[in-house]
């Protein structure tokens, strides 16, 4: 009704300044074409068109986020973030009343939509994707000196050498929570960083953390079992990074220097591999985070909302499932389906599904990437992980040890509270690469990080300010905007950054 006021206000204005002497019914019909183009072009103007203006101004007041509301629900249209957490509290508060797990309340367990799967790269595992793009493609199976049994992607030379020489430079990329190696090639060889690296002289080793697509195994654990799922990203730094790092240096020999390149959880795990295994530090040249996440004090993801349940482990397990969290095939692969006979209520209902917990920057967004996305993503992880990483934004965003209570503290580690990660004793290169629009690396947590540092090669910021967390993965403009400077610290001589003595806190740059 509102809308329709303003355009008939409109109507009447452009009558009363009709000027021309040729016949009424003219000066109405030019002036009015006049006056909606100049009111079309300055919405246009404004970075949107018509029926989104509408969509904005009128329809988002009475629907909520991802849907419409319900009859007692209240309205209020603010930002993107509170959209977010607004409707998130909502999937906690349903699945709590209904005692289900939190992402039934999302999508039905079962449902039939006609979709188009045409695309057969929706379906593709890391090496196929790799082989189809002309690279050459190699698997690896490892083992960890705690039974879990991991599998490790590679690229071992560019598909532009001819002579098809592994290249002494080693890079090994790991992927952030719910990712896994196919984040680094989805994107393409124009843009996928993975094959950027490649062409660019090293050899690519990606790796997949235990319980996702590709490492869902274990020497005598069964994969539905909750002693298979008890682990966070610690068990992690313990046990697979060391395993692969290993690996890596019995196959290519001692003297290797390896090139870590991590995405949220990856660099969270590498923090607490070289502060917990200070000997790491030796054996890697360098390490470079995309969206680091140590600190966790200024969260603006809905996944804050999870904070107020940490302290009740049991029940946060049963709500969100005991084992695996976001499972393949289950809500996010419904989505897929959804989502690939895409119109723009069905993108955005995709787009925001996925991006709820890290953010989203339509303007970066790839969207011809989103059927592909969905249908690789979620590769799997523990809820423990989503647990851990919601203790320590419940603890002021301490960036601690897994919290079993008090007395399992006393059991675990012999304190009544878990050891903080001791930051102090990396020395081993690192370079910080942020965001400002980032909802879980804030650009406050990332710069407390880098001040923590004893050796820190750079702390940068992208200078983009809708830039955020999944962009590192999946931006249109990340090979400009992230790579570029990426591959131009990787190239650097790092000699002058080592320490092998006692940290000394400072910045050489």
């Amino acid at each position: 009704m509102k809308l329709t006021f303003i355009l008939f206000t409109l109507v009447l204005i452009t009558i009363c300044e009709a000027r021309y002497t040729e016949s009424f019914t003219h000066n109405i019909v030019d002036t009015i074409t006049n006056k909606t183009s100049q009111f079309t072009n300055y919405v246009k103007a404004k970075g949107r068109s018509l029926k989104q203006f509408y969509v904005d101004n009128v329809k988002n007041k009475i629907t909520s986020y991802l849907g419409w509301a319900g009859k007692n629900e209240t309205i209020d249209v603010g930002s993107d973030v509170e959209r977010a957490n607004r409707r998130f509290k909502g999937y906690l508060d349903e699945a709590e009343a209904n005692n289900q797990i939190v992402f039934d309340a999302i999508a039905p367990e079962k449902a039939e939509y006609n979709y188009n799967d045409d695309d057969p790269t929706i379906h593709m595992t890391t090496p196929q994707l790799i082989a189809a793009n002309g690279y050459h493609s190699e698997s690896h199976t490892i083992v960890t000196d705690d039974g879990y049994i991991l599998t490790v992607h590679r690229i071992p030379y560019s598909k532009k050498d001819e002579n098809k020489v592994v290249p002494k430079r080693t890079v090994l990329c790991h992927h952030g929570l719910l990712g896994s190696s196919v984040d680094w090639v989805m994107a393409g060889p124009e843009k996928g960083l993975g094959y950027i690296l490649s062409d660019a002289g090293y050899d690519v080793w990606l790796a997949n953390v235990r319980g996702n697509t590709y490492s869902r195994a274990h020497v005598s654990l069964n994969t539905d079992t909750f002693h298979f799922w008890n682990f966070t990203f610690h068990e992690v730094a313990q046990h697979d990074l060391p395993a692969v790092i290993n690996y890596i240096m019995d196959l290519k020999g001692k003297d290797a220097k390896i090139d870590y390149i991590g995405h949220s959880m990856g660099t969270t795990i590498l923090f607490a591999l070289l502060s917990t295994k200070p000997e790491y530090n030796d054996i890697l040249r360098a390490g470079f985070a995309l969206a680091p996440v140590a600190y966790m004090t200024d969260i603006r993801s809905p996944i804050n909302l999870l904070a107020r349940y940490s302290s009740n482990l049991e029940y946060l397990l049963k709500l969100l499932g005991a084992n695996e969290f976001l499972p393949q095939n289950s809500v996010l692969r419904w989505l897929s389906r959804h989502a690939c006979e895409i119109n723009h209520w069905e993108e955005a209902i995709c787009e925001n599904s996925l991006f709820v917990i890290c953010g989203h920057d339509s303007k970066q967004f790839n969207k011809t990437l989103l059927p592909m996305i969905l249908g690789h993503t979620p590769a799997g992880a523990s809820t423990k992980t989503l647990v851990h990483y919601a203790q320590e934004i419940r603890n002021a965003g301490r960036f601690q040890q897994f919290d079993y209570g008090e007395d399992g503290n006393l059991r675990e580690y012999g304190t009544d509270t878990p050891p903080a990660y001791p930051l102090h004793k990396i020395t081993l290169p690192v370079a910080l690469f942020g965001a400002l629009n980032d909802w879980l690396a804030s650009d406050k947590d990332v710069t407390e990080l880098y001040v923590q540092l004893a050796n820190p090669i750079e702390h940068y910021i992208v200078p983009l300010k809708e830039f955020n967390h999944i962009d590192f993965l999946y931006a249109i403009d990340a090979p400009t905007l992230v790579y570029d400077k990426l591959l131009q610290l990787m190239r650097r001589d790092l000699g002058k950054f080592r320490i092998y003595s006692e940290p000394v806190v400072q910045n050489y740059l």
